[in-house]
């Protein structure tokens, strides 16, 4: 049995596990769930996995799109994006994994480096200023997305063709991962600076996907199952994502497989710097909100 094996093997029984709790949550929840709107949450949701393919992240999507429209209750929003999650980064994970060469070795070590930020790292990070860690990590981005835009203007060579690390990168590589696993605790998402982190090794970009998917697949497993227990989630909105999710990613990783190293070079960019921009916009507006409260007291 392979290490690729085994990794399939994880998820496969891991979204089952999921999908027994998510489905046992339904049955108890919805009577009371009975007016959630399946179809404008069905219809958000795949749009955004589509978008999480493509490496933009759903999250903000989904949230941007369930205020507008009134879909979900602010208090289980967090549980339900959680949950509406899983199941699209196991079907991420296990396209990409047959699509991608990648070497296990670097594979599973930056996996387990985010899991374990994810658990361990944690305690320090969810201490740090959020506001602090927006603004470095937006200024970070968008230094990175300039240093991608001359490689890419061939102005001084960056990127590469890689499938996988060893010595210093892999280790900084493992680093990198700990702490993205960890930010994500604070609300920083683990796409952006892992495709920037497996870039600026000298990696393909392609390598990302299948890194950053299943790094986010085993965390959530963790994440939704403890909100599903504490019965902090929507289910039926979960569910209807549970469906809906997957078809986006299906689409888009067509999508993203068809490119030529190029064009997703480029797409990578894209990704940088638009959460770049996104962060800092996050940060100005709870900057904003304090303000305001400030003056107000």
């Amino acid at each position: 049995m392979t290490v690729f094996m085994v990794i399939q093997a994880g998820l496969l029984v891991g979204a089952g596990v999921f999908v027994t709790m998510l489905l046992m949550a339904w049955r108890k929840n919805r009577k009371q769930e009975a007016q959630t709107k399946i179809l404008p949450i069905g219809l958000i949701g795949g749009f955004a996995n589509f978008c999480d393919t493509l490496g933009v992240g759903s999250f903000a999507i989904k949230t941007a799109g369930y205020k507008q429209f009134k879909l979900v209750d602010d208090k289980l929003l967090p549980g339900t994006l959680n949950c509406q999650a899983v199941l699209a980064t196991v079907i991420q994970s296990l396209i990409f994994l047959t699509a991608v060469d990648v070497d296990p070795i670097t594979l599973v070590s930056m996996v387990v480096a985010a899991c374990l930020g994810a658990t361990v790292g944690a305690r320090l990070v969810s201490s740090w200023d959020r506001q602090l860690i927006r603004i470095v990590m937006a200024g970070a981005l968008l230094v990175v997305a300039s240093l991608m835009l001359a490689g890419q203007l061939e102005l001084f060579p960056l990127g590469g063709m890689a499938l996988g690390l060893s010595g210093w990168k892999l280790a900084a590589a493992i680093l990198g991962n700990f702490l993205f696993g960890a930010l994500m605790t604070v609300g920083i998402g683990l796409y952006a600076p892992c495709m920037t982190l497996v870039y600026l090794l000298g990696m393909h970009p392609l390598a990302a996907f299948p890194i950053m998917m299943c790094s986010c697949a085993f965390l959530s497993f963790f994440s939704a199952g403890g909100f599903i227990r504490m019965n902090r989630i929507n289910s039926r909105a979960a569910l209807i994502v549970a469906i809906t999710g997957p078809i986006g990613v299906v689409i888009a990783a067509y999508l993203v497989k068809s490119l030529d190293m190029h064009l997703l070079a480029w797409l990578v960019i894209g990704v940088v710097l638009y959460t770049s921009i996104t962060m800092y916009r996050s940060w100005l507006k709870e900057k904003s909100v304090s303000s305001q409260q400030l003056a107000e007291s």
